[in-house]
């Protein structure tokens, strides 16, 4: 099995209990950097750069819920996946929705995986694990060498 290795992720999600699973579980049980966008036009100038974000570095893995404020995630995924400097990075569809219609309409946007999150937060934490084991041990990122 390959080292485990730092990734630097965002979440974009509007749930403060989701957020505040999600930071309990990187905290507690992963080392890696999360950071925390609550809607999807906040996420698009995030990952652009743009203010207030003009120094957010580039994450290497995204964590999107489909339901959002101002920018659904299915646009964000379409935004994401059609711009050149952000299509390289892996999303992961994080949502409540167990919904046919948006498992494929994801995966059509190219999404990398569709996750639906579990409501208890044992099961919750260990689905975060599992993602970020995948992520930050298995899978070779863009920019990242392995040690």
């Amino acid at each position: 099995m390959n080292e485990m290795r730092a990734i630097k992720v965002l979440l974009v999600e509007d749930d403060p209990g989701d957020v505040l699973m999600t930071r309990e579980a990187f905290e507690e049980y992963l080392h890696n950097r999360l950071d925390v966008v609550t809607d999807g036009a906040d996420a698009l100038a995030y990952l652009r750069n743009e203010p207030p974000y003009a120094d957010a570095a580039r994450p290497d893995l995204i964590l999107l819920d489909l339901n959002l404020p101002r920018r659904d995630g299915r646009e964000v995924l379409a935004d994401i996946k059609t711009d050149p400097r952000l299509t390289h990075i892996p999303v992961i569809v994080l949502t409540t929705s167990q919904a046919e219609e948006d498992v494929l309409r994801s995966y059509q946007l190219h999404a990398n995986a569709y996750v639906t999150k579990p409501v208890d937060f044992e099961r919750f934490v260990e689905a975060i694990r599992q993602i970020d084991g995948f992520f930050a041990g298995l899978v070779k990122l863009p920019g990242h060498r392995r040690s």
